[in-house]
């Protein structure tokens, strides 16, 4: 006898329901509701990204036809089109951001201390990627005449490479104005490409004891102060101790900034980086920024695996509605990915689980051993009766 639920029901238990219920109070989320909860619209959103619904029709069509199955959900009743697309549009959107930080917490508790460099400071990425939206319907979002566009700025800590903040803005809000609103811990090294540019941001972060590594634009104007001995065999060109060529309304910046020149024989090119920190070698700075193409594979999974194309509503709330609870969709896969002994890659575990969403089957043991057959099917064909053909 099958005495567990479906997996989609197992992975709701990852989001008790006593928090979730106090998080709804915080956010005073069901001042309006009338008999649909907020439960219900998040496990009607989250199907939406598991599921692969591409529409609201596809979301209450898709949860109608496991009616059976959803009193394990804890949902009351099956949504309807208007009532999931009022509710999208007029519930705070923050509640579900609050949702993603409490399920972080818990990923970062699985991870540990999975470290792929030795150093002790804390690494972290930040990106943004744009999602192309069609300005007629998403007028809000118009940033050029015919196109309109969202944003989606990221840190992800290189700790199991796990997102660890997101903001989500129009298309005109710039990546660097965002950056200066982060806060981070003395010591922490930060990542990030060419769009983060701010001489007065830098001294700030240099101030606070803060660490960052970046490309080196080639119109920034400096001075070089100092050699360093470059190593053998390593492919690096030059180790330079350089001072901005630009001044602040107190006067001359007081940083000394490390220029670092790499030649990638792959195509035949020079590539130059730009840090803070002092000590560390050459090869160590050029290896720390190779590991930032790990938020590009993070933006890459998650427009591939879940839906952040296709939206199921056009005001702003509805839409950030939806990206936040692809945000969440995309921790519980690491989460996954991270519990299981299995070698999962992310669009492996996403097509499967799709597949396997109202499976009655208990959950981790399918992760660790996604090929074999349930309990209940083992061993069938040593007790299958056999045929016996006449002459």
């Amino acid at each position: 006898m099958n005495r567990v639920c479906s997996i989609f029901s197992q992975l709701l238990r990852l989001f008790p329901r006593l928090e979730f219920e106090g998080l709804v109070q915080q956010h005073k989320a069901e001042r309006h509701a009338r008999g649909f909860t907020c439960w219900d619209q998040f496990v009607a959103m989250l199907f939406c990204q598991l599921g692969g619904a591409q529409s609201l029709r596809e979301i209450c069509g898709g949860l109608a036809a496991t009616e059976g199955k959803l009193k394990h959900l804890g949902v009351g009743r099956v949504p309807v089109r208007s009532t999931l697309a009022y509710a999208n549009q007029h519930r705070p959107w923050q509640l579900y951001e609050a949702v993603f930080h409490q399920l972080r917490e818990r990923c970062e508790a699985v991870v540990g201390t999975r470290k792929k460099f030795r150093f002790h400071n804390k690494l972290v990425s930040m990106d943004s990627t744009s999602i192309d939206l069609c300005a007629s319907l998403f007028d809000w979002s118009r940033y050029k005449h015919t196109k309109g566009a969202a944003k989606v700025h990221l840190l992800l800590e290189h700790n199991g490479y796990l997102p660890t903040f997101a903001c989500i803005t129009d298309g005109k809000t710039s990546d660097i104005q965002v950056a200066r609103q982060f806060q981070f811990a003395p010591g922490t090294v930060v990542v990030m490409d060419r769009a983060y540019v701010d001489y007065d941001w830098w001294e700030r972060l240099t101030q606070q004891g803060v660490f960052f590594v970046t490309r080196f634009k080639s119109d920034l104007k400096h001075e070089v102060v100092e050699e360093r001995t470059i190593p053998q065999n390593r492919n690096i060109r030059a180790d330079q101790v350089v001072r901005l060529c630009a001044t602040t309304k107190t006067g001359a910046y007081a940083t000394l900034y490390r220029r670092i020149v790499l030649w990638v024989e792959d195509k035949q090119e020079e590539m130059a980086f730009f840090t803070n920190h002092p000590s560390w070698g050459a090869t160590t700075v050029t290896a720390v920024y190779k590991d930032r193409w790990q938020i590009e594979s993070f933006f890459k999974s998650l427009k591939q695996l879940l839906r952040v194309k296709t939206f199921v509503g056009t005001s702003p709330n509805a839409l950030k509605t939806q990206i936040w609870t692809a945000l969440i969709a995309m921790l519980l896969l690491k989460y996954l990915q991270l519990r299981s002994t299995f070698g999962w890659s992310l669009s492996n575990l996403c097509a499967l689980l799709r597949q396997q969403l109202f499976v009655y089957r208990d959950l981790f043991p399918w992760l660790n051993d996604p090929f074999q057959p349930p309990p209940a099917l083992a061993g069938w064909h040593d007790r299958q009766l056999s045929l016996a053909w006449n002459a």
